[in-house]
């Protein structure tokens, strides 16, 4: 008899990402492999992790899931789950509207997933579990990751912001900050399996220590990385302009494994409109803090999220956010048109922006912010940097006949492939010969290529695969490499 297959599809931010790691590391656990990629919904579970973010993903979660139902007819024994923060929000919604779901489960306890999963089986009725607050912190659960080499370690959930474009607080909860302890003895854990670099995740990721009564305990977690023999690094995401404290521009620019980028929402440029989203900052702290961390760290690339049209916005709120872009010269910039989010304050205010007008706004930010990325990229022509070839990155690879990788700044760089074999996780030294808006090129041979113990670890790790063709990966989002593609999705919940 054959194992059960799973599939799990992922919407939304990082943090969902990084829960489908540990919902496939639960399923792998309780004796299910995963389906081969391209499934679709052929497999004997199929896990829905959810986004409630964006206005629309209720009608996107139920048109998949109406097209699973025939599926399920036809398919004896198969089972659906539906997790995450749609699923916390909407709680009994789902079977009512999708009365084929076996399983609904929140964000605060998907541990359960297999035991609701079993439930559902011999109870022959769907399961709805929903915790109010979090079970078990999930780093302490089963994790299946994508990538062999870079990984994502959580060190808080929730958030205690009340962003009125928001409502990731209430289906996250209050934030709980994990152990530094714990923290370093996951990445220590990591680094011992191959991984090279990892990023610390969490809603308002820098204000980790909140809970434990430490404001400067992200700094010290940041310097504690620093000791760990093998880490070569170490990013974050995502900050708030609020909790950036002198002592963490202190931490990166002395901590040399801490990478020189830095990710900082923005939101907007207006102090009227930040006010009004019940942002603690205002334009002149936010530049501040551009200007101190490039003082510390010259080479830093920064990058920001954006909405425009948010309620009440006039064309000088929109223009104080395009002055702030031209300030600021973002490396690149997540912007979004603003939507309703049923149950965020925002989506009951007065002064609602019409689309047109949002969209014309939204293209003029676009256009200004790809020219200033462009001009930003050109000052990396002639640089010799070190980049961490990664896996999937360069959808032209094949042929062109080149790799690519992540710079220390976490630009995209495309380079000739050496002579010499080189895996995921290696290092390759090359110059930058050509600048575009979204990515850099290398054109020459490279300056020296490193192997590493990432490299050998994506090898072993093929080499088992490939001995279990069950096992495919799936073409989930990028893990522990956080992918700045501008005007896509945003790198954190919308709570940052």
């Amino acid at each position: 008899m054959s194992a059960k297959t799973y599939e799990v599809r992922t919407y939304g931010c990082q943090m969902n990402v990084h829960d489908s790691e540990r919902l496939s590391g639960l399923l792998e656990g309780a004796g299910y492999v995963r389906a081969p990629e391209g499934a679709d919904g052929d497999a004997d579970v199929v896990v829905f992790n959810t986004c409630a973010v964006r206005e629309n993903a209720d009608n996107k979660l139920y048109g998949n899931l109406g097209r699973l139902a025939p599926m399920k007819t036809k398919r004896p024994g198969m089972q659906i789950a539906v997790g995450g923060c749609l699923a916390q929000k909407d709680r009994d919604t789902i079977v009512t509207r999708a009365p084929w779901v076996d399983v609904v489960f929140g964000t605060h306890n998907i541990g359960k997933l297999p035991v609701l999963l079993e439930r559902a089986r011999v109870q022959e009725e769907a399961q709805v579990e929903i915790a109010e607050s979090l079970e078990a912190f999930p780093s302490t659960l089963p994790t299946r990751r994508e990538s062999a080499y870079a990984a994502w370690v959580s060190i808080s959930v929730g958030c205690n912001n009340t962003c009125t474009f928001c409502i990731v607080p209430a289906l996250r909860g209050k934030e709980k900050d994990r152990r530094p302890g714990d923290i370093l003895a996951e990445i220590e854990a990591l680094v011992a399996e191959g991984v090279s670099e990892i990023t610390l995740l969490g809603q308002n990721v820098n204000a980790y220590g909140s809970d434990i009564g430490d404001r400067e305990a992200f700094s010290k977690l940041l310097r504690a990385c620093g000791t760990i023999e093998g880490l070569e690094r170490v990013r974050f995401t995502s900050p708030h302009p609020r909790d950036f404290t002198d002592d963490v521009i202190e931490a990166m620019a002395e901590t040399p494994n801490v990478m020189p980028q830095l990710h900082m929402p923005l939101q907007s440029g207006s102090d009227t409109v930040l006010k009004a989203m019940r942002r603690s900052y205002r334009q002149e702290r936010f530049l501040g803090i551009i200007d101190k961390v490039r003082a510390s760290i010259p080479h830093a690339a920064i990058s920001t999220d954006i909405i425009v049209g948010f309620p009440g916005e006039t064309e000088e709120d929109f223009e104080q956010t395009m002055h702030t872009v031209r300030e600021a010269r973002f490396a690149n910039a997540f912007t979004f048109q603003y939507s309703k989010r049923p149950g965020t304050p925002a989506a009951t205010m007065a002064g609602q922006i019409p689309k047109e007008v949002v969209q014309a706004r939204y293209e003029r930010l676009v256009a200004l912010q790809e020219e200033i990325s462009w001009a930003e990229n050109k000052k990396q022509v002639g640089r010799v940097l070190d980049v961490m070839v990664a896996e999937g990155e360069g959808r032209k690879d094949g042929a062109t006949h080149r790799l690519s990788g992540r710079a220390p700044d976490n630009r995209l760089v495309h380079f000739t492939k050496p002579d010499e074999s080189v895996r995921p996780g290696d290092v390759v030294t090359v110059e930058i010969t050509y600048a575009a808006p979204h990515h850099l090129l290398a054109e020459g041979r490279a300056t020296s290529v490193r192997r590493t113990r990432s490299g050998d670890a994506w090898e072993k790790r093929n080499a088992t695969q490939a001995a279990q063709p069950a096992g495919v990966m799936l073409g989930l989002p990028k893990i522990g490499v956080p992918e700045p593609l501008p005007t896509a999705a945003a790198p954190g919940c919308g709570c940052d």
